[in-house]
C-alpha cells in the first residue's frame, strides 16, 4: 500500500462521498470541501479528517486533490479563481477530476494547471453509486503519464480498473463512449422486455434464458428484474444521463461523429423528464413502451 498522503476531495455527493471515504479508510489524511457545508461536516463526523470553507483552503498542502462535481461550470468554479483549488495547490501537486464533463473543459484546465506548476488528470468513472460505495469503479484517465503514475495507486482505493487512455481529454472522451453504449443497451433491453410482455411471455423467464447467450449484458443482469417489476430507483438518474448525453452530442457535432441512436434515446429521456421521471434511473426507458 502507498504511504499515507495528504489528500483533498472536493464534492461529496453520492459518488464523491464514498470515494473520499475509501481514501480515509486507507489511512490517508483527507481534507474535504463541499458546496453545502453541512454535508462536509457530516462526512468528517463519519470518516475523520477535516473540512474547509473553500476549495483553495482544502487544497493547501495536498499531494493530490480529487474532485467529483456536477458539470463543466461546477468544475471551473472549484478549480480556478481566487478561491479555486489551483490557487491553493503546491507546485508539483496533482489535480484529479472525476466529474463527467466535456473534453474541452478538461483540456482548458490541463493548460491552466500547467501554468500553475501542477498536473491535471481528467478521470471520469463508471460504476454508479454502488460501485463508488463498494470501491469497484472503472476509472478512465487522460493526461500525462508522470502525473497518472503517481495518482494511479491512490485511485485504486476506489477503482478496480484504472487506465490512462491518452492525453488530456482522453478520459472524458472514453466516458462518452461508455454513455453511448449504455444508452443503446438500455433502449434495446427495454424493447426486448416490452416485446416479451406484449407477446404474452414470462419476461423474467425470457431474460433468464437469453442472458445465458449473446444478448447478455451488465444492464440485463442488474436492471432487468427491476424493469420487469416497474421499479426505477436503483441507479443513474435520467437527469444525469441527459447531462452526459448532451456532452456526447456536443462532441459528436465537433468531431463529425454520427450517433443517431444516442440522439434518439436522449429524446426518449426528455419525454420521461416531461412526465416527471427526472430522478428515475435510466432503465425507466421501458415505461415509454407500455403506453
Amino acid at each position: 500500500m502507498p504511504d499515507a498522503l495528504d489528500l483533498a476531495f472536493i464534492g461529496l455527493g453520492v459518488m464523491g462521498g464514498p470515494m473520499a471515504g475509501h481514501l480515509a479508510k486507507a489511512g490517508h489524511r483527507v481534507t474535504v470541501y463541499n458546496r453545502t457545508g453541512v454535508r462536509a461536516e457530516t462526512w468528517v463526523a463519519a470518516n475523520g479528517g477535516t473540512c474547509k470553507a473553500t476549495p483553495r483552503e482544502a487544497a493547501q498542502g495536498a499531494d493530490i486533490v480529487f474532485a467529483c462535481v456536477g458539470n463543466d461550470d461546477d468544475l471551473r468554479a472549484v478549480t480556478v479563481g481566487a478561491d479555486g483549488a489551483f490557487a491553493g495547490m503546491k507546485p508539483g501537486a496533482i489535480f484529479v477530476d472525476h466529474t463527467t464533463a466535456s473534453a474541452e473543459v478538461a483540456r482548458e484546465l490541463y493548460a491552466a494547471a500547467a501554468k500553475a506548476g501542477i498536473a491535471f488528470l481528467d478521470a471520469p468513472v463508471s460504476g454508479g453509486q454502488a460501485g463508488a460505495e463498494k470501491g469497484i469503479l472503472t476509472v478512465m484517465a487522460g493526461g500525462d503519464e508522470a502525473g497518472f503514475a503517481k495518482a494511479e495507486p491512490i485511485m485504486r482505493h476506489f477503482g478496480r480498473a484504472v487506465t490512462l487512455m491518452g492525453p488530456s481529454g482522453a478520459g472524458q472522451l472514453t466516458k462518452m463512449v461508455n454513455q453511448i453504449c449504455i444508452a443503446g443497451l438500455v433502449q434495446a433491453l427495454s424493447e426486448g422486455i416490452a416485446f416479451a410482455q406484449h407477446a404474452g411471455l414470462d419476461a423474467a423467464k425470457v431474460i433468464e434464458v437469453i442472458s445465458k447467450g449473446a444478448a447478455q449484458s451488465w444492464q440485463m443482469e442488474n436492471r432487468s428484474p427491476t424493469m420487469i417489476e416497474n421499479r426505477f430507483d436503483f441507479g443513474f438518474a435520467v437527469d444525469w444521463m441527459r447531462k452526459d448525453l448532451s456532452i456526447v452530442l456536443d462532441e459528436a457535432r465537433r468531431n463529425g461523429s454520427r450517433v443517431p441512436v444516442a440522439a434518439l434515446v436522449d429524446q426518449f429521456y426528455a419525454t420521461i423528464q416531461a412526465r416527471g421521471g427526472n430522478r428515475w434511473d435510466t432503465s425507466s426507458l421501458v415505461t415509454l413502451l407500455r403506453d
